[in-house]
């Protein structure tokens, strides 16, 4: 997978946090990553981009970090940038996000992006 890109949508400077072990599990695997919160920063010392819009690259995988009401309101954000994949993360989901991520053309896949790498979010403690 690697050259691959990839947005973690609700990157966290808490390494105990999922979103934070995801960052580490792509950039370990050699995708190149882009964290992406409202806040900014930095995340493993990997710029933050405050939006998906604001990513300069065209992304193949979009993986969701976010509480489902969040998530939903994330949608058309991540429809506008065409993502080949997007993954929806064990705490993420709800029906009202498939629906309406359905509507908006995204095919979610309802799973662990950390997982789907073939690494054990145990890997990358806090």
């Amino acid at each position: 997978m690697a050259g691959k890109t990839v947005a973690v949508v609700g990157a966290s400077t808490d390494r105990g946090k999922f979103s934070n072990k995801a960052v580490r599990a792509y950039v370990a695997r050699g995708w190149d990553v882009y964290p992406v919160n409202p806040r900014g920063g930095q995340v493993e010392g990997l710029r933050v981009f405050t939006s998906l819009a604001e990513v300069p690259v065209r992304l193949y995988r979009v993986t969701l970090y976010l509480p489902p009401a969040v998530a939903v309101a994330m949608l058309p954000e991540v429809a506008a940038v065409h993502p080949d994949e997007f993954f929806v993360n064990p705490g993420a989901e709800s029906e009202e996000l498939v629906r309406e991520a359905a509507r908006l053309g995204l095919q979610p896949i309802l799973a662990c992006s950390i997982v789907d790498l073939g690494v054990h979010p145990a890997e990358f403690p806090a």
